[in-house]
Protein backbone atom coordinates (compact mmCIF):
# COMPACT_ATOMS: atom_id res chain seq x y z
CA UNK A 1 0.00 0.00 0.00
CA UNK A 2 2.83 2.40 0.85
CA UNK A 3 4.79 1.36 -2.33
CA UNK A 4 1.89 2.55 -4.06
CA UNK A 5 1.45 5.85 -2.57
CA UNK A 6 5.47 6.67 -2.67
CA UNK A 7 5.25 5.60 -6.91
CA UNK A 8 2.26 7.65 -6.94
CA UNK A 9 3.71 10.79 -5.42
CA UNK A 10 7.21 10.01 -7.62
CA UNK A 11 4.79 10.29 -10.78
CA UNK A 12 3.02 13.69 -9.62
CA UNK A 13 6.30 14.78 -8.95
CA UNK A 14 8.27 14.16 -12.29
CA UNK A 15 4.87 15.23 -14.47
CA UNK A 16 6.09 17.77 -16.66
CA UNK A 17 4.43 21.04 -16.24
CA UNK A 18 1.31 23.17 -17.85
CA UNK A 19 2.84 26.80 -18.36
CA UNK A 20 0.71 29.22 -17.21
CA UNK A 21 -0.43 33.07 -17.38
CA UNK A 22 2.00 33.68 -14.75
CA UNK A 23 4.69 31.92 -16.16
CA UNK A 24 4.31 33.23 -19.07
CA UNK A 25 4.28 36.80 -17.69
CA UNK A 26 7.54 36.85 -15.16
CA UNK A 27 9.14 35.13 -18.26
CA UNK A 28 8.37 38.29 -20.32
CA UNK A 29 9.47 40.71 -17.53
CA UNK A 30 12.65 38.69 -17.10
CA UNK A 31 13.42 39.12 -20.61
CA UNK A 32 12.04 42.78 -21.11
CA UNK A 33 14.08 43.93 -17.63
CA UNK A 34 17.05 42.11 -19.03
CA UNK A 35 17.08 41.79 -22.54
CA UNK A 36 19.79 44.25 -23.46
CA UNK A 37 22.54 44.10 -20.08
CA UNK A 38 24.05 40.68 -20.71
CA UNK A 39 25.17 41.84 -24.61
CA UNK A 40 28.25 39.80 -26.05
CA UNK A 41 29.61 40.16 -29.35
CA UNK A 42 29.25 36.09 -30.02
CA UNK A 43 25.94 35.16 -28.82
CA UNK A 44 24.20 38.75 -29.32
CA UNK A 45 21.70 38.74 -26.51
CA UNK A 46 21.07 35.01 -26.12
CA UNK A 47 22.31 34.87 -22.77
CA UNK A 48 18.88 37.20 -21.87
CA UNK A 49 16.42 34.69 -23.62
CA UNK A 50 17.79 32.19 -21.31
CA UNK A 51 17.74 33.81 -19.15
CA UNK A 52 14.33 34.66 -19.16
CA UNK A 53 13.15 31.60 -20.38
CA UNK A 54 14.69 29.41 -17.49
CA UNK A 55 12.33 29.10 -14.80
CA UNK A 56 9.59 27.74 -17.99
CA UNK A 57 12.95 24.87 -18.82
CA UNK A 58 13.16 24.56 -15.30
CA UNK A 59 9.25 23.36 -14.75
CA UNK A 60 9.47 21.62 -18.06
CA UNK A 61 12.42 19.28 -17.74
CA UNK A 62 12.46 16.75 -14.94
CA UNK A 63 15.14 15.30 -16.30
CA UNK A 64 19.00 16.88 -15.66
CA UNK A 65 20.05 16.15 -19.45
CA UNK A 66 16.94 17.34 -20.89
CA UNK A 67 17.32 20.67 -18.89
CA UNK A 68 20.99 20.78 -20.06
CA UNK A 69 20.23 20.45 -23.16
CA UNK A 70 17.90 23.23 -24.01
CA UNK A 71 20.21 25.67 -21.17
CA UNK A 72 22.61 24.73 -24.01
CA UNK A 73 20.28 25.13 -26.99
CA UNK A 74 19.17 29.16 -25.81
CA UNK A 75 22.96 30.07 -25.66
CA UNK A 76 22.96 29.96 -29.31
CA UNK A 77 23.32 33.08 -31.22
CA UNK A 78 20.10 35.20 -30.86
CA UNK A 79 19.24 39.12 -31.82
CA UNK A 80 15.97 40.39 -32.14
CA UNK A 81 13.75 43.65 -30.87
CA UNK A 82 12.93 43.83 -27.44
CA UNK A 83 9.16 43.94 -27.75
CA UNK A 84 7.73 43.05 -31.27
CA UNK A 85 10.30 40.41 -31.68
CA UNK A 86 11.31 39.36 -28.41
CA UNK A 87 7.77 39.21 -27.07
CA UNK A 88 6.72 36.64 -30.00
CA UNK A 89 9.56 34.32 -30.32
CA UNK A 90 9.39 34.05 -26.22
CA UNK A 91 5.99 32.80 -26.31
CA UNK A 92 6.12 30.43 -29.27
CA UNK A 93 9.86 29.18 -28.12
CA UNK A 94 7.93 28.53 -24.88
CA UNK A 95 5.22 26.63 -26.66
CA UNK A 96 7.52 24.63 -28.76
CA UNK A 97 9.62 23.97 -25.55
CA UNK A 98 6.46 22.72 -24.25
CA UNK A 99 5.36 20.62 -26.78
CA UNK A 100 8.82 18.83 -26.82
CA UNK A 101 8.68 18.08 -22.79
CA UNK A 102 5.16 16.90 -22.95
CA UNK A 103 6.13 14.09 -25.77
CA UNK A 104 9.35 13.27 -24.29
CA UNK A 105 7.81 12.55 -20.49
CA UNK A 106 5.13 10.35 -22.86
CA UNK A 107 7.90 8.35 -23.99
CA UNK A 108 7.60 9.84 -27.42
CA UNK A 109 11.49 11.00 -27.58
CA UNK A 110 11.45 10.67 -31.59
CA UNK A 111 8.62 12.32 -32.04
CA UNK A 112 9.49 15.56 -30.10
CA UNK A 113 10.01 18.70 -31.69
CA UNK A 114 13.83 18.70 -31.60
CA UNK A 115 15.85 21.43 -30.56
CA UNK A 116 17.15 22.40 -34.44
CA UNK A 117 13.54 23.24 -35.10
CA UNK A 118 13.27 25.06 -32.15
CA UNK A 119 16.55 27.06 -32.98
CA UNK A 120 15.84 27.43 -36.45
CA UNK A 121 12.43 29.21 -35.88
CA UNK A 122 14.41 31.33 -33.48
CA UNK A 123 16.20 32.41 -36.16
CA UNK A 124 14.19 32.22 -39.08
CA UNK A 125 11.69 34.78 -37.23
CA UNK A 126 14.10 37.15 -35.24
CA UNK A 127 14.97 39.14 -38.26
CA UNK A 128 11.50 39.79 -39.49
CA UNK A 129 9.99 40.44 -36.44
CA UNK A 130 12.68 43.03 -35.52
CA UNK A 131 12.07 45.00 -38.59
CA UNK A 132 8.86 45.42 -37.73
CA UNK A 133 9.18 46.28 -34.13
CA UNK A 134 11.82 48.84 -34.49
CA UNK A 135 9.41 50.75 -37.93
CA UNK A 136 6.37 50.81 -35.20
CA UNK A 137 8.35 51.24 -31.56
CA UNK A 138 11.21 53.60 -32.23
CA UNK A 139 10.07 55.25 -35.49
CA UNK A 140 6.22 55.57 -34.77
CA UNK A 141 5.05 55.43 -30.94
CA UNK A 142 8.27 56.90 -29.80
CA UNK A 143 8.07 60.31 -31.28
CA UNK A 144 4.32 60.46 -31.19
CA UNK A 145 4.51 60.49 -27.75
CA UNK A 146 7.54 62.80 -28.24
CA UNK A 147 5.15 65.14 -30.18
CA UNK A 148 2.40 64.92 -27.23
CA UNK A 149 5.00 66.31 -24.58
CA UNK A 150 6.85 69.52 -26.35
CA UNK A 151 4.56 71.49 -25.59
CA UNK A 152 4.77 70.49 -22.05
CA UNK A 153 8.92 70.71 -22.54
CA UNK A 154 8.74 74.38 -24.24
CA UNK A 155 6.10 75.22 -21.21
CA UNK A 156 8.68 74.32 -18.53
CA UNK A 157 7.31 71.09 -16.93
CA UNK A 158 9.29 68.30 -16.51
CA UNK A 159 6.41 66.09 -17.49
CA UNK A 160 7.86 67.05 -21.15
CA UNK A 161 10.64 64.98 -20.36
CA UNK A 162 8.96 62.27 -18.02
CA UNK A 163 6.21 61.58 -19.94
CA UNK A 164 7.67 59.99 -23.29
CA UNK A 165 10.06 58.16 -21.44
CA UNK A 166 7.41 56.58 -18.91
CA UNK A 167 4.49 56.49 -21.70
CA UNK A 168 7.11 54.48 -24.18
CA UNK A 169 8.23 51.88 -21.24
CA UNK A 170 4.28 51.26 -19.96
CA UNK A 171 3.23 50.88 -23.73
CA UNK A 172 5.62 48.38 -24.84
CA UNK A 173 5.51 46.48 -21.66
CA UNK A 174 1.72 45.94 -21.65
CA UNK A 175 1.79 44.94 -25.51
CA UNK A 176 4.84 43.26 -25.38
CA UNK A 177 3.42 40.88 -22.85
CA UNK A 178 0.40 40.70 -25.25
CA UNK A 179 2.58 39.34 -28.33
CA UNK A 180 4.44 36.72 -25.94
CA UNK A 181 0.71 35.41 -24.73
CA UNK A 182 -0.51 35.48 -28.42
CA UNK A 183 3.23 33.41 -29.29
CA UNK A 184 2.15 31.00 -26.92
CA UNK A 185 -1.32 30.55 -27.98
CA UNK A 186 -0.56 30.35 -31.64
CA UNK A 187 2.84 28.75 -31.84
CA UNK A 188 4.48 29.68 -34.79
CA UNK A 189 2.01 30.74 -36.61
CA UNK A 190 1.71 34.11 -34.69
CA UNK A 191 4.51 35.32 -36.72
CA UNK A 192 1.90 35.25 -39.72
CA UNK A 193 -0.41 36.64 -37.17
CA UNK A 194 1.43 39.62 -36.40
CA UNK A 195 3.04 39.90 -39.96
CA UNK A 196 -0.42 39.68 -41.69
CA UNK A 197 -2.86 39.40 -39.17
CA UNK A 198 -6.14 41.73 -40.29
CA UNK A 199 -6.47 43.35 -36.42
CA UNK A 200 -2.57 44.00 -36.25
CA UNK A 201 -2.81 45.16 -39.53
CA UNK A 202 -5.14 47.58 -38.58
CA UNK A 203 -3.42 49.11 -35.68
CA UNK A 204 -0.17 49.58 -37.61
CA UNK A 205 -2.55 51.25 -39.86
CA UNK A 206 -3.88 53.55 -37.12
CA UNK A 207 -0.29 54.38 -36.27
CA UNK A 208 0.76 55.34 -39.69
CA UNK A 209 -2.00 57.96 -40.33
CA UNK A 210 -1.52 58.88 -36.31
CA UNK A 211 2.08 59.36 -37.19
CA UNK A 212 1.81 61.19 -39.72
CA UNK A 213 -0.68 63.90 -38.74
CA UNK A 214 1.40 64.24 -35.61
CA UNK A 215 4.62 64.39 -38.05
CA UNK A 216 2.27 67.10 -39.95
CA UNK A 217 1.61 69.18 -36.46
CA UNK A 218 5.38 68.80 -35.65
CA UNK A 219 6.50 70.19 -39.06
CA UNK A 220 3.44 73.66 -38.78
CA UNK A 221 4.18 74.52 -35.15
CA UNK A 222 8.38 74.00 -34.59
CA UNK A 223 9.99 74.27 -38.31
CA UNK A 224 10.44 77.95 -38.81
CA UNK A 225 11.54 79.02 -42.21
CA UNK A 226 10.16 82.40 -43.61
CA UNK A 227 11.62 84.14 -46.58
CA UNK A 228 12.37 88.19 -46.34
CA UNK A 229 12.77 89.02 -49.29
CA UNK A 230 10.30 91.76 -50.44
CA UNK A 231 10.12 94.17 -53.56
CA UNK A 232 8.07 97.51 -54.55
CA UNK A 233 6.42 97.78 -58.24
CA UNK A 234 4.94 101.05 -59.21
CA UNK A 235 4.75 102.40 -55.46
CA UNK A 236 3.45 99.13 -54.39
CA UNK A 237 4.82 96.83 -52.13
CA UNK A 238 5.01 92.84 -52.37
CA UNK A 239 6.13 91.02 -49.61
CA UNK A 240 6.72 87.14 -50.77
CA UNK A 241 6.03 85.23 -47.20
CA UNK A 242 2.72 87.62 -47.02
CA UNK A 243 1.78 86.13 -50.72
CA UNK A 244 2.90 82.56 -49.86
CA UNK A 245 0.76 82.55 -46.59
CA UNK A 246 -2.12 83.88 -48.83
CA UNK A 247 -1.62 80.58 -50.72
CA UNK A 248 -1.04 77.74 -48.17
CA UNK A 249 0.32 78.61 -44.83
CA UNK A 250 3.47 77.07 -43.94
CA UNK A 251 4.45 76.16 -47.11
CA UNK A 252 8.24 76.76 -46.97
CA UNK A 253 8.43 74.56 -43.52
CA UNK A 254 6.62 71.80 -45.95
CA UNK A 255 9.31 72.52 -48.26
CA UNK A 256 11.73 71.90 -46.61
CA UNK A 257 10.38 68.79 -44.61
CA UNK A 258 9.14 66.86 -48.04
CA UNK A 259 12.74 68.03 -49.16
CA UNK A 260 14.53 66.59 -46.21
CA UNK A 261 12.17 63.51 -46.37
CA UNK A 262 12.83 62.96 -50.20
CA UNK A 263 16.89 63.19 -49.60
CA UNK A 264 16.31 60.46 -46.90
CA UNK A 265 14.34 58.17 -49.33
CA UNK A 266 16.94 58.52 -52.11
CA UNK A 267 20.09 58.40 -50.06
CA UNK A 268 19.16 56.85 -46.80
CA UNK A 269 19.32 57.94 -43.03
CA UNK A 270 22.04 59.89 -43.50
CA UNK A 271 21.27 62.75 -40.45
CA UNK A 272 24.12 64.53 -40.51
CA UNK A 273 24.75 64.94 -43.99
CA UNK A 274 20.98 66.09 -44.16
CA UNK A 275 21.78 68.72 -41.25
CA UNK A 276 25.40 69.79 -43.08
CA UNK A 277 23.21 70.08 -46.27
CA UNK A 278 20.42 71.45 -45.45
CA UNK A 279 22.31 74.10 -42.97
CA UNK A 280 24.53 75.28 -45.91
CA UNK A 281 21.56 75.66 -48.77
CA UNK A 282 19.56 77.92 -45.73
CA UNK A 283 22.74 79.94 -45.04
CA UNK A 284 22.67 80.32 -49.07
CA UNK A 285 19.54 81.85 -49.10
CA UNK A 286 19.65 84.09 -46.52
CA UNK A 287 22.48 85.19 -47.46
CA UNK A 288 21.66 86.55 -50.78
CA UNK A 289 18.29 87.96 -48.97
CA UNK A 290 15.59 84.88 -49.80
CA UNK A 291 15.10 83.59 -46.31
Amino acid sequence: MSDNINNSSTTLTNATGKITNKDLHRSWFRWWYANEIPHTYDRMIAPSLLWAITPILRKLYKDEEDLQEAYLRHTQFYNTQAVWGGGTILGITASLEEARAKSIEEGKRDEAVSGEVINSTKVGLMGPLAGIGDAIDSGTVQYILIAIAMPWAQAGSAWGALFPWLGFVALTYMYGFYFTKLGYKLGRSAAAEIIGGKNIRKILDGLSVLGLFMMGILAANYVKVSSSLQWTISGKEFVLQDILDSILPGLLPLVTVLGVYHYFNKKGLKITQALIGLSVILGVLAGVGIL
